[in-house]
């Protein structure tokens, strides 16, 4: 039997999914603060949580646990304190579940309380004596304090975590493996300490806790001759997908370095977690942060990109953007392929013909094998939604997606495609009155609002942490 926690696809149905809710944190975000903190410009918390993400975590009830919405939806839309962890009518799923709602309950334990007051003041470089008054916190309000950055006085200890709603970078499934991550950001290291003692001893991951992996700082550099490997080890979750059975991919980005990437690759290997292992190096630069902000997969066969990365027989056709930025592009962007019994790597000339290859090689499809642009490759578009990300989509199953509904011309390419787009407004009132179920909705694309959440630079791929996805077959 599988364990309850188990991940090898990026499009099998998902089961159990890791999630953190706009919290009060993002509220308090200052301009003079957001970059530091990793946010383009400050964002609106009553619209990002009502009018948007709330939207999301309905839409994840229905399908993975419905009896917890069914036959609420209207009282619920009325109700918010349904999404607050701490409110007696909070949802409190299995499935569907909140990191905070987690932190609360391992606080709950006296000798793990005490040991993560003390780290988290290690961390942040508080004086000492903030480790007396913190004992006092209820669970709950330790928890929001954590989280939030201030404490129930209105005294800022330390500053917000508000990128903690990007549950995907704090840790990876690979099949019944639980990968650590290491963040390259100061801004993220207090939600890689909070994962870590979440992960380390919340019941809910006991059958995991022995297939926990975190990586150290030891740089084995020979895997790749004449590449200088980074001094740091980071690795971000963004940057790794449980691609098929035995297939990781792993990004090197303005968040990996290549260390962490050899480093995880080596684990896999020596564990015979997986077979073949791709490295994919892409310019270091804001605009891509992550490979899934350049791709993400829908189908076995279909998949949505950066026109940037197309392959050069497709570049070649089509005026994206002016050359030299292009080939600039080109020659960052390398791609290695190893198997567990190969000496010696495979080469790609460019991610899509990756993405071609896996749909062939991984899944076996002998049906067309399609690609949908970002902006519908059109210049300057392209460039636009991606920074809105358009390719950073989630899954919940085969030709299932959530997107963001102001990226037009991407929406468009996936309607050419025979795609049906559905508002979730729309979706969550057919669910409620049995007017659709999830057994016919193939090839969909559902729109969630996205004034606030986009400004927040990541999509619903990042704000997941699928934690159990059904096998393919």
């Amino acid at each position: 039997m599988r364990d309850k926690i188990y991940v090898e696809s990026e499009i099998g149905n998902l089961e159990k999914i890791l999630i953190h809710s706009p919290d009060d944190g993002i509220g308090k975000v200052v301009p003079s603060k957001a970059q530091d903190w990793l946010f383009e410009d400050i964002v609106h918390l009553n619209v990002i949580r009502k009018d948007e993400y709330d939207y999301y975590i309905l839409l994840l009830l229905y399908f993975l646990d419905p009896q917890k919405i069914k036959g609420k939806l209207s009282k619920v839309l009325q109700n918010r304190d349904f999404f607050k962890p701490y409110h007696p009518d909070f949802y409190n799923s299995d499935k569907v579940i909140e990191i905070e709602k987690l932190l609360w309950d391992i606080l709950e334990n006296n000798n793990c309380r005490i040991e993560l007051i003390a780290s988290v003041i290690a961390l942040e470089g508080c004086p000492y004596k903030y480790l007396e008054e913190f004992k006092l916190y209820s669970p709950h309000q330790l928890a929001k304090t954590f989280i939030s950055g201030i404490s129930s006085k209105n005294i800022q200890y330390f500053p917000p975590i508000p990128n903690f709603i990007f549950t995907r970078d704090i840790g990876i499934v690979i099949k019944n493996y639980l990968i650590l991550n290491k963040p390259a950001k100061i801004a993220r290291h207090r939600e890689a300490l909070l994962a870590k003692y979440v992960f380390l001893n919340h019941p809910y991951f006991d059958s995991i806790r022995k297939n926990i992996i975190e990586l150290d700082d030891l740089i084995p550099s020979y895997f790749i001759p004449n590449v200088d490997v980074e001094d740091e080890i980071t690795l971000e979750g963004g940057d790794v997908m449980m691609i098929s059975e035995n297939h990781v991919l792993i990004g090197v980005s303005e968040r990996t370095t290549l260390g962490a990437a050899i480093e995880l690759m080596q684990i896999l290997f020596e564990k015979k977690i997986v077979h073949k292992v791709t490295i994919i190096q892409i310019p270091k630069i804001r605009d891509y942060m992550h490979i899934d902000t350049i791709f993400t997969q829908v189908k076995r066969n279909i998949w949505v990109l950066l026109g940037t990365f197309k392959s050069k027989s497709e570049a070649e056709t089509k005026y994206i953007f002016p050359n030299y930025i292009n080939e600039n592009i080109k020659e960052q962007t390398k791609i290695w392929q190893y198997e567990i019994n190969k000496k010696m790597p495979i080469n790609f000339d460019s991610i899509e013909s990756l993405l071609k290859d896996i749909s062939i090689t991984d899944f076996k499809c002998t049906d067309p094998i399609t690609i949908i642009y970002s902006g519908n490759d059109e210049y300057p578009y392209s460039l636009r939604e991606q920074w809105t990300d358009s390719c950073n989509l989630l899954a919940l199953k085969e030709g299932l997606v959530l997107g963001y509904d102001r990226n037009d011309k991407t929406i468009a390419a996936f309607k050419n495609i025979g795609f049906t787009i559905i508002k979730i407004q729309d979706l969550l009132d057919d669910l409620e009155n049995d007017r659709i179920n999830f057994d016919n909705l193939n090839n969909c694309f559902v729109m969630i609002p996205s004034a606030e959440l986009s400004r927040a630079r990541g999509g619903f791929h990042c704000m997941s942490m699928p934690l159990r996805r059904k096998l393919i077959n």
